[in-house]
């Protein structure tokens, strides 16, 4: 059947789309990979937390989002990251506790970022970023800034706190452009969700503060793309906050220093335990948008990056305390910080 050219248009635009944010999740991976071995060989102080069955709602964020907007990550987001602008240099340096790194090797490896680039470090008690996406998002208000986009991520253990509360609440008051991302990867650390919540589905919060609800299926890159997509858009012309929720397990321990064990076997063969990245590459291949050795190209130049980086990484200084000025990681002085 010989399509339209907006089909045809239409249809290499789908393709461009997933193979960038595959690329992404792959790299996401590969990363985290490398990040557990290294852990393992004593070269990680802290802990090491992999996204391992959520590259596809992470880099469904990063690949929605536009230069301006504002990105508050999990531990888990590295793919997400990686679309929003991160580099392997950076993930590496602070993760390895580099000077050279974003946080010049001052804070614990998850608590990374560029403030001044929209790129915001995490905050560990989970619940607690979606307040500083608010409150970044006035900021833009009060300065006229308009046609941006703020997204926090949060897990489904942090939709119990009283932060989620007050902040989507806020939001909703004050119709911010926020979009709420919820990995529901079933566990709060080892805690099931019926543990956490009595609803059948998260999604059912949205309605009792105003905001609009997107369920999506958090394995499937179609649907994230479509999901997480359709909320950013909303959002940033003026739909008011959005709440996603997407449906996923957590193919990996909270840590690398946890097993796991309480992970039941019925998640692991239902559809929630399916891997995302086997879903992308199948659907891909179908589509005949990329070939298998198209993917182990793209896998083998991703790991001799990675190696690179990390050996030059290795190279580096730690910081040193003596040495050190103790001063705020923006440089500019007080000025910087008054409102016009």
């Amino acid at each position: 059947m010989l399509r339209t050219a907006s089909e045809s248009a239409t249809g290499d635009l789908a393709a461009a789309t997933h193979l960038g944010a595959y690329r992404h999740m792959l790299l996401a991976r590969l990363l985290d990979d490398k990040f557990a071995a290294l852990y393992r060989a004593g070269k990680i102080q802290g802990g090491v937390f992999l996204g391992r069955g959520q590259e596809a709602l992470s880099a469904s964020i990063g690949v929605s989002l536009q230069k301006n907007d504002i990105f508050a990550p999990l531990i888990r987001d590295a793919a997400g990251r990686l679309a929003f602008g991160e580099t392997i240099l950076d993930a590496i340096r602070t993760y390895m506790g580099s000077a050279l790194g974003p946080m010049r090797g001052r804070d614990g490896n998850v608590h990374r970022g560029r403030p001044q680039d929209g790129y915001l470090p995490m905050i560990s008690h989970l619940g607690a970023m979606i307040s500083v996406v608010n409150g970044a998002l006035l900021a833009r208000r009060f300065k006229k800034i308009t046609g941006i986009v703020g997204v926090a991520c949060i897990g489904e253990g942090a939709t119990s706190t009283g932060s989620f509360h007050e902040a989507l609440n806020q939001a909703a008051v004050e119709k911010l452009p926020l979009v709420l991302i919820v990995a529901n990867n079933q566990y709060a650390y080892s805690t099931p969700t019926q543990r956490q919540f009595a609803c059948e589905d998260l999604a059912d919060k949205a309605p009792g503060y105003g905001v609009e609800a997107h369920r999506l299926k958090g394995n499937d890159l179609t649907d994230c793309l479509r999901g997480v997509g359709e909320a950013v858009k909303r959002a940033r012309f003026d739909g008011g906050p959005q709440l996603v929720v997407a449906d996923l397990l957590r193919l990996c321990g909270h840590g690398e220093h946890d097993d796991a064990g309480y992970v039941t076997q019925a998640h692991k063969d239902s559809a929630l335990g399916r891997d995302c990245l086997k879903v992308a590459e199948k659907f891909m291949l179908e589509e005949g948008w990329v070939t298998g050795e198209q993917l182990e190209v793209w896998r083998s130049q991703m790991i001799h990056e990675i190696e690179e980086a990390v050996a030059q990484v290795q190279r580096e200084p730690a910081p040193d305390p003596f040495a050190e000025e103790w001063q705020a990681l923006s440089c500019g002085g007080l000025s910087d910080l008054r409102m016009d």
